[in-house]
């Protein structure tokens, strides 16, 4: 057994946790919710939930796993002798396991990509468009590309924390932050389209923004920071005790907001500049890019490609070290086995994922195992957990523990307010998502 590992730099742990938040919820999820609500109302509204839900729970999240050193499982165990608040720790390792299993195969879609990006996007609007339905409905190509993302993602995490997930956050993390200010920089100077797309996210028209746009800008800022899944709790366990949890929760959380206002910049630039769809959907960065990328070539083809794989990689290792870590932790295996069974169980899994005809009737209708990993973790799961943590941060654990752990001065002006949120505005806003995700609302 080896003893608790440690990130190696303050830099390195900020890179790795906005890593792990930073992934494809910023650069394929957002632009395309963006577009089909609006715009700069649903942006607004975006940044005042992460502002209620999503800081106020990482904090929460990080305080966990570095006062306690365990995973998630054994974090809340240390805390609190009731058995009860486990199953938020349980439900996030799950959780994980899951969201990587279905994960991998959108990853994969995107080195997939890489290869056609250079190869150039040809033929007509149809062809192209039908290039990714292809690849979809194709078993051995998604099973492909899913077996080597799941092999990178094994290689860093077996590696350990700083020369696995620390020295790899290092390199891809200023890698994708180059590629996207470059794409951003193109849009904005290059296209005529850059400034219609700023307008377009800062710029709030709220006859746009609907009920359900409110509710999915509170569902995004809950999920693009990795909240609820465990990750933040694990990150936060291999801290040093002089870090400041606050100041690490704020640099994380505006460095991925920065990121997926950048990622909209850059696509909306060239939707705007080509004529393409905003509200496209799903299929924004698989169909409707590649189409318009006809046009521009691959010199912004290839690197957007390579940032969406970059994205996806940071947040994979995240996951899959969230489950390694709980066997490490609670069983005492060796980084070595539970990095090999358990990357090797959720690639199996994921194999039910990767095989588009395969389907379960679920909710009243026949649904891919893709769909229902994504709808279960995503409207149940995770907003469970996120519940559960900020009401066990808030109201359960030791308000001694609860200072030490927010500011060890115990001189921040802030805690009170944090506190307050924590306390009665996060856990409803949270219940709205749960709520939402039940269809009750």
């Amino acid at each position: 057994m080896e003893t608790r590992a440690k990130w190696g730099t303050k830099l390195g742990f900020i890179l790795a946790a906005s890593g792990s938040a930073v992934g494809l919820g910023n650069i394929w999820k957002f632009p395309y919710i963006t577009g089909h609500y609006g715009g700069g109302a649903f942006v607004l509204v975006y940044l005042a939930c992460i502002l209620i839900v999503g800081l106020p729970i990482m904090i929460a999240e990080l305080m966990i796993g570095h006062k306690s050193q365990k995973s998630p499982i054994g974090g809340f165990k240390a805390l609190h002798k009731s058995k009860f608040w486990v199953i938020a720790g349980v439900i996030g390792v799950v959780a994980a396991f899951l969201i990587l299993s279905f994960y991998s195969i959108v990853a994969g879609w995107s080195m997939a990509y890489i290869l056609k990006a250079f190869a150039g996007f040809k033929g007509s609007s149809e062809e192209i468009v039908a290039q990714f339905k292809n690849l979809k409905e194709d078993p051995f190509l998604s099973i492909m590309w899913h077996t080597i993302f799941m092999g990178l993602s094994i290689g860093i995490v077996i590696k350990g924390i700083q020369k696995g997930i620390e020295k790899w956050s290092k390199i891809l993390m200023p890698g994708l932050v180059l590629i996207l200010l470059g794409l951003s920089i193109y849009g904005i100077f290059f296209t005529s389209g850059g400034i219609k797309a700023i307008e377009f996210l800062f710029k709030p028209d709220f006859s746009k923004l609907s009920s359900e746009g409110v509710l999915s800008a509170l569902g995004h800022a809950f999920f693009t920071l990795s909240l609820g899944m465990g990750a933040m709790i694990t990150y936060g366990s291999y801290l040093k005790k002089d870090i400041n949890i606050p100041k690490a929760a704020i640099t994380i959380s505006i460095l991925d907001t920065i990121i997926a206002l950048f990622a909209g910049i850059a696509i909306f630039s060239i939707v705007f500049e080509y004529g393409g769809e905003v509200a496209s959907g799903p299929g924004l960065i698989f169909e409707t890019l590649p189409v318009l990328f006809k046009e521009i070539g691959q010199f912004v083809s290839v690197p957007f490609f390579l940032l969406l794989t970059f994205a996806a990689l940071t947040s994979a290792i995240s996951l899959l070290e969230v489950v390694v870590s709980y066997f490490i932790d609670e069983k005492k295996w060796s980084r070595v086995k539970a990095t090999l069974l358990i990357g090797g169980l959720i690639y199996i899994i994921g194999i039910l994922s990767a095989v588009d005809e395969w389907k379960l009737s679920f909710m009243g209708k026949d649904q891919s195992f893709f769909d229902i990993f994504d709808f279960i973790t995503t409207n149940y799961m995770l907003p469970v957990a996120g519940l559960l943590t900020s009401i066990f941060v808030a109201w359960i654990i030791n308000e001694k523990i609860r200072k030490e752990e927010f500011d060890v001065s115990n001189k921040s002006k802030f805690y009170l307010p944090w506190k307050y949120i924590i306390r009665y505005i996060t856990p409803i806003a949270v219940m709205i998502i749960i709520l939402h995700g039940f269809g009750l609302i």
